[in-house]
C-alpha cells in the first residue's frame, strides 16, 4: 500500500474509535462554538435573498434534515447543498490557518443533515463533526494546491466523508474506503472566480458535502476502496500531497482548538488590514487620506482589486475592505457596496507583499498599514493576525452570539437554540428534533 493509503487506513481506524467520552474539554468546548458559529452564520446566509432564491429554484421534497433559518425541512441531500452554500456565501464560515481555509464549511451542514434523517445520538454527532473537522484540517496540511487553485471543495471532501462515515459508525477500513473516495472527488476550482464574484464559488462547498455523503454511502455497501488517490487527485493533478501530515499528533493535536471566527464579512486575508485601519481610525478626517498603503503576506497580495461588482467580488477586495471599515466602523454582511466617497477611498489603497510578514507564515497572517494624510503626517499600525484568531483576540461564546444577534435582529429565538444545542449536545440521546427545529418557525414535518 502507498504511504497515503497507509496514513489514511490510520485515519480510518482513529476515526471508527474517535469517542467524544474521551475527548479533553476544550476540544469539546470549542466544539461547542465552532459549531453555534457555523449554524448562525447558516441561518444568516439562508436570510440572503439570492439564498432563497436558489432554494425556491431546487425544489427540494420535504424530509427529515433542516434549511437552518431557511423555514422548512428537505431531503438530506438537499439540506447538505444547500446549507453549504449559505455557510459560505457571506464570508463569515470559521475557518484554520493551517489548514489554510475552511473544514467545518466543508463537512459539517453534510453531517448535521445527515444526523437529522438518522436521529443519531449527540455523542455520535459530536464525534462525526469532530471527525470531519480534524480529518479535513490534516488533508488541507497535506496539500499544497497550485498556484491560483482555491481551496474550497479540494481537499476538505475527505473530512465531509469521514464525518458521514463516523455516523454511520462504519468499521476502520470502511472509514479508510470513505475517506480516500472523498479525497479522489476534489473540486478544481480557481481563486480568480472568487474575485470575479462568480457564485460557482459557493457551491463548491455544496458539492464537497453532497460528496461526502457520496463517499460514505458507497463505503458503507461496500463499494469503496482506500488505494492512497489522495496523492494522485490533491497531489499530482492538483498540486502537492504530503501523505505524513495526516497523521502527525493524531489525538494528541486538536485542530479545532486554533480556527478563527471572522467578525468582517470578507475574506480571511482582507481581515488584519481591516482590523488595523479599524485601530486607526479615531479621529481620523477621511477626506484628508492621500494613500492607504497596505503591505500583506503572499497569500493575500493577490485580493489588491479596487473595482467590484458584486457582494462577492467586493468581499475578495482589501481595498473594498479597508474602505468600509474606516467609513462604516465595520465590514458587515449588509455593508453598502457603492457610494462615490466609498469608490474613492477604495481607490486610494495600494496593497503589496511584504517578504517579512511572509515569512511569518502559517503562525501568522499579518498586515501593516500606513494611512497617508494631506499634511505628511502618516499612521502606521501592524496586527499579527485578525482579530478572532485562537492565536490573536480570540471570541468566546460571548462574542459569538453579540455577533450573530447583531447580523439577525429579530431571530434571536434561533440563535438561542442553536447555542443550547451547540452546548448539550454530547450529552443528548436524539438530535433529530432538535436539529429540525433550526429551520425556523414555519417547519414542516419530515415526510
Amino acid at each position: 500500500m502507498t504511504n497515503a493509503g497507509k496514513a489514511t487506513a490510520r485515519l480510518g481506524e482513529w476515526v471508527a474509535r474517535l469517542d467524544v467520552a474521551e475527548l479533553p474539554g476544550p476540544v469539546l468546548d470549542r466544539l461547542s462554538l465552532v459549531l453555534l458559529d457555523v449554524m448562525g452564520v447558516t441561518a444568516l446566509g439562508a436570510d440572503q435573498d439570492e439564498t432563497r432564491t436558489l432554494c425556491s429554484a431546487w425544489n427540494a421534497p420535504g424530509g427529515p434534515a433542516p434549511l437552518i433559518g431557511g423555514g422548512r425541512c428537505v431531503s438530506v441531500d438537499a439540506a447538505a447543498w444547500l446549507n453549504a452554500v449559505a455557510l459560505v456565501c457571506l464570508e463569515l464560515d470559521e475557518g484554520n490557518k493551517y489548514a489554510k481555509g475552511h473544514p467545518a464549511a466543508h463537512g459539517f451542514p453534510a453531517v448535521l443533515a445527515l444526523a437529522g434523517e438518522l436521529d443519531a445520538s449527540g455523542r455520535d454527532t459530536a464525534a462525526a463533526l469532530i471527525a470531519a473537522y480534524e480529518v479535513a484540517s490534516r488533508f488541507g496540511r497535506a496539500s499544497r494546491l497550485r498556484p491560483g487553485a482555491h481551496p474550497h471543495g479540494s481537499w476538505g471532501v475527505a473530512g465531509a466523508a469521514a464525518g458521514c462515515a463516523r455516523l454511520l459508525r462504519l468499521g476502520p477500513d470502511a472509514v479508510a474506503a470513505a475517506i480516500d473516495t472523498g479525497a479522489g472527488l476534489p473540486v478544481a476550482g480557481h481563486f480568480a472566480s472568487a474575485t470575479d464574484g462568480n457564485p460557482v464559488r459557493n457551491a463548491w462547498m455544496g458539492a464537497s458535502n453532497m460528496s461526502g455523503l457520496v463517499a460514505a454511502r458507497m463505503a458503507s455497501v461496500g463499494v469503496a476502496r482506500n488505494t492512497g488517490t489522495a496523492a494522485l487527485s490533491l497531489g499530482t493533478l492538483l498540486g502537492e500531497f504530503d501523505a505524513s501530515e495526516l497523521t502527525v499528533g493524531l489525538g494528541d493535536r486538536w485542530d479545532i482548538t486554533r480556527g478563527y471566527f471572522k467578525r468582517h464579512a470578507s475574506c480571511s486575508f482582507t481581515h488584519p488590514a481591516a482590523d488595523a485601519v479599524l485601530g486607526l481610525r479615531a479621529g481620523l478626517d477621511t477626506s484628508r487620506i492621500t494613500r492607504i498603503l497596505v503591505e500583506t503576506h503572499a497569500l493575500g497580495a493577490g485580493l489588491a482589486s479596487a473595482e467590484w461588482d458584486n457582494r462577492l467580488s467586493a468581499m475578495f477586495s482589501t481595498p473594498f475592505a479597508v474602505a468600509a471599515a474606516l467609513l462604516d466602523g465595520e465590514v458587515g454582511p449588509r455593508a453598502s457596496l457603492d457610494g462615490p466617497a466609498l469608490r474613492a477611498l477604495a481607490r486610494r489603497v495600494r496593497l503589496t507583499e511584504a517578504g517579512d510578514l511572509t515569512a511569518r507564515l502559517p503562525d501568522e497572517r499579518a498586515a501593516r498599514v500606513t494611512v497617508e494624510l494631506d499634511d505628511g503626517t502618516a499612521r502606521t499600525r501592524e496586527v499579527p493576525n485578525p482579530v478572532g484568531d485562537a492565536d490573536h483576540h480570540p471570541l468566546d461564546e460571548r462574542h459569538v452570539l453579540a455577533m450573530l444577534k447583531g447580523w439577525l435582529p429579530g431571530r434571536e429565538d434561533l440563535i438561542e437554540r442553536a447555542a443550547a444545542l451547540s452546548r448539550e449536545l454530547p450529552g443528548l440521546d436524539h438530535v433529530g428534533e432538535r436539529l429540525r427545529a433550526l429551520a425556523g418557525d414555519d417547519t414542516e414535518e419530515p415526510n
